[in-house]
């Protein structure tokens, strides 16, 4: 059996591995990600929920978008420290959710529900991502003993 080679044997990447599983364990960290998970389970059900009716594209691809960020947000809660380092995915997803109704149109118009849909929906999945991205930033700062010296207000 082979032992671990190049990056796995430096004690930071161990180090900096705990770190984010202790951030990823605290309560606020998995409301994020439970939520984040709803959000992608929903942009996956919605061509069924709102009814994406002859819009085959968009069915598709809610879908394959929702089945991500559900899968994502499963596994930033399951082993933060192992895979934190896509956790940028999450916003950049979110994104292609408020976009997608434009690009996708196969021939056919995107109806006023299915674009409010994909648009609300990705901006909650970019929000909780960009949370998601900023509460690991601030506990890695402070498990470091950072401190933040600007304070809103405090310019």
């Amino acid at each position: 059996m082979a032992g671990p080679t190049g990056l796995e044997r430096h004690p930071d990447v161990t180090e900096l591995r705990q770190t984010y599983d202790r951030a990823g364990s605290t309560a606020p960290a998995q409301v994020l990600e439970g939520l984040s998970f709803l959000a992608g389970l929903y942009l996956a059900l919605s061509p069924w929920i709102v009814g994406f009716f002859g819009l085959r594209g968009m069915t598709v691809n809610n879908l394959i978008t929702g089945l991500a960020v559900g899968a994502l947000a499963l596994g930033l809660a399951s082993a933060f420290g192992r895979t934190y380092g896509v956790g940028w995915l999450l916003p950049l997803l979110g994104v292609w959710a408020i976009v997608s109704p434009f690009v996708l149109r196969g021939g056919r118009e995107a109806t006023a529900t299915t674009i409010w849909n994909n648009v609300v929906t990705g901006i909650v999945i970019l929000a909780l991502g960009a949370a998601a991205l900023a509460m690991a930033q601030a506990y890695r700062r402070h498990e470091r003993g950072e401190r933040n010296t600007r304070r809103l207000g405090n310019w």
